[in-house]
């Protein structure tokens, strides 16, 4: 390390970073600029980003499109107040794009800043939906565990993920948890002659009549689970999910936030089941990271509600930075840029590569499943094949000994995430399966 990343590492010191502890930030990475899949540190390694960022930077570093469309808009008008009343060219422009872009029926967009402020926007539009509708009741929301929904208040409880409730507690009212249909590890119980999708589907319909239909607003499911470990879930179970939904009036909310803009080999992953969400919650690949945004889009059947709220009973919700001018139209200039490169096909193509690539790996004792949707990909590390260990501390060796090898992933417990730009090329995706693998010859 050179004297110069020390001295930036100990100014770091001065900056709460998020998910942190000393001992997972004593040696960070000092980033300081990128080149499509490559990121450069201010020492000198060149290594390259599985991850896309935080599964959001589509586009790959250094787009100079965008950085244009930042400083045209910038120059007109960065930022005025997006609240009723006042509106912005460039959020009207994207607002249309969006309209039917990711699921017919879907034409109304409302802007925030990020996937967590798009999630707590999406329940809290279920909770005045059904107050509009006259059931006040209707407020909880049933979630999956292991799922991950983002880390305001709200979100964090809807999260299915333990050790993220576990030093804010005590836990919000309203939110229940059911099992993930998860192929390889499901957690739930089995009836005889079930699939995991219909027992997965199941424990839904079960966990309403258990809290009454009466009292829940919404079901919210990400299409492929991110951080709870890269789970692909059955094909039969989302078209039984959105059936008991319309069965018992509870509003299905998509969280594509991960999964949106391509990267699972269709615009929105929820495509490959031929189902359409009520609410619909997106971010990070909608300006491929280069602008802070994100949004729900409901349905318009919702927004019909919406508009016959009397003037006392307004949508009284909003963020400063709900349809911020510059983020818009960045967000304008991605979608041009993943249309015109045809993005999905880029990630089903080349994500058929990469899951191939990584499925060569599971000749080492330790590789219990492979699997993977477009260009997302989780490889889980076990202890015994047959009795299917977890093991996240040797995860956490091979993500070190990979990025070691200028190999960026994420460990999640004991499975290694990989979503990498899907502007990535076939060489690179080879060199993603070549370093892990080299890292995890190492480590046997």
């Amino acid at each position: 390390m050179t004297d110069q990343t020390q001295t930036w590492i100990e100014k770091d010191k001065k900056q709460l970073h998020p998910v942190y502890h000393p001992k997972s930030h004593a040696n960070p990475l000092v980033i300081e600029r990128g080149d499509g899949v490559w990121l450069y540190t201010t020492d000198g390694r060149k290594i390259l980003d599985g991850m896309a960022g935080l599964w959001n930077v589509n586009a790959g570093y250094g787009r100079e499109e965008l950085a244009q469309a930042a400083y045209d808009q910038m120059k007109e008008l960065a930022f005025t107040s997006n609240f009723s009343g006042m509106t912005n060219l460039s959020s009207i422009q994207l607002a249309d794009k969006l309209a039917g872009f990711a699921y017919e029926g879907l034409n109304t967009t409302f802007f925030t800043s990020g996937g967590s402020e798009a999630n707590d926007s999406a329940f809290k539009t279920a909770r005045y939906y059904w107050k509009r509708k006259g059931k006040p009741t209707k407020y909880r929301v049933i979630a999956r565990r292991g799922s991950y929904h983002g880390i305001t208040l709200a979100a964090t409880f809807a999260t299915g993920l333990e050790k993220y409730h576990a030093m804010f507690g005590p836990a919000m009212d309203g939110f229940v948890h059911i099992p993930a249909p998860n192929p390889y590890r499901y957690e739930g119980q089995l009836q005889d002659g079930e699939t995991v999708g219909q027992a997965a589907a199941r424990e839904l319909e079960a966990a309403i009549l258990r809290e009454g239909a009466d009292t829940v607003a919404a079901f919210i499911a990400e299409p492929v689970m991110g951080v709870g470990g890269v789970v692909i879930p059955p094909d039969d179970y989302f078209p039984l999910v959105r059936q008991i939904c319309d069965k018992h009036e509870i509003l299905f909310i998509a969280d594509e936030v991960i999964t949106g803009f391509g990267r699972t080999g269709e615009w929105f992953a929820l495509k490959h089941w031929d189902v359409k969400p009520d609410i619909l919650s997106f971010a990070k690949a909608i300006t491929s990271g280069y602008a802070q945004l994100g949004g729900i889009q409901i349905s318009d059947a919702i927004r019909e509600t919406m508009e016959s709220a009397a003037d006392t009973e307004a949508y009284m919700h909003g963020y400063t930075y709900s349809g911020h001018a510059m983020a818009c139209a960045v967000g304008l200039k991605n979608l041009e840029i993943m249309e015109k490169d045809e993005y999905p096909n880029r990630a089903r193509e080349l994500g058929k590569r990469l899951l191939e690539g990584l499925q060569s790996l599971t000749e080492f004792p330790f590789v219990g499943d492979v699997r993977g949707l477009g260009l997302v990909c989780g490889v889980e590390i076990v202890t015994d094949k047959t009795a299917k260990t977890a093991d996240p501390a040797l995860a956490m060796k091979i993500f070190k000994a990979a990025e070691e090898r200028g190999l960026r992933s994420r460990p999640l417990g004991n499975v290694l995430a990989f979503s990498p730009p899907l502007s990535i090329n076939e060489e690179e995706v080879d060199e993603i399966v070549r370093r892990l693998g080299a890292a995890m010859d190492g480590i046997e």
